[in-house]
């Protein structure tokens, strides 16, 4: 008789493999993978099935954790304007702890990695646009969330090419402003 899966397990190797890939990217092999976990790819396939579904289970929870994240960060505050909020969310997204999150899911956007999650470009933007909508919301102008997320996604992309942090984080304040004009917060 074989053994039984054992969910906690599993949860723990799906959070030391969503680890691996955001410091490292996807590897092509599961033995980064198993080497980040301390197991081995064969029982990684035991409690995942195949390559591509550990790897789709993999992005799933990094996107959850980033989704929590700043999810959190884009949430409106009583005792600040949101385009104050947006600033630190730009912050956080471009800097240090965003970093990771872009660079991996970057690599769906340009890669064979696609087939993994065909439909990510679409749920990266859906995503964003509730969250969005409810913080702007707080300043009369939910209607402003697809323009923010294209503002933002330009910038990253912009960021991702260029490098010139400078450059772009001076365009997203610039942006606000005129935010901030449009809501008639000044």
């Amino acid at each position: 008789m074989g053994r039984r899966p054992q969910p906690q397990i599993k949860e723990r190797l799906l959070d030391a493999c969503a680890d691996h890939a955001l410091a490292h990217g996807l590897p092509d092999r599961l033995e980064p993978l198993a080497g980040a976990t301390g197991t081995s790819p064969r029982m990684l396939i035991y409690h995942f099935g195949t390559r591509d579904a550990l790897l789709r289970a993999v992005l799933g929870h990094a996107r959850q954790r980033q989704l929590d994240v700043f999810g959190d960060l884009l949430r409106a505050r009583p005792d600040e304007r949101y385009t104050a909020t947006l600033d630190r969310a730009w912050t956080s997204i471009t800097g240090p702890d965003g970093r990771p999150y872009l660079r991996m899911f970057g690599q769906l956007r340009e890669s064979a990695e696609q087939r993994l999650w065909p439909d990510f470009r679409r749920t990266a933007t859906t995503d964003w646009l509730g969250p969005l909508e409810d913080g702007l919301r707080s300043i009369g102008r939910p209607d402003l969330a697809t323009l923010v997320l294209a503002v933002i996604r330009g910038l990253l992309m912009d960021l991702d090419a260029t490098g010139d942090t400078a450059r772009t984080d001076q365009a997203f304040r610039d942006f606000l402003d005129t935010v901030e004009r449009l809501s008639g917060c000044r």
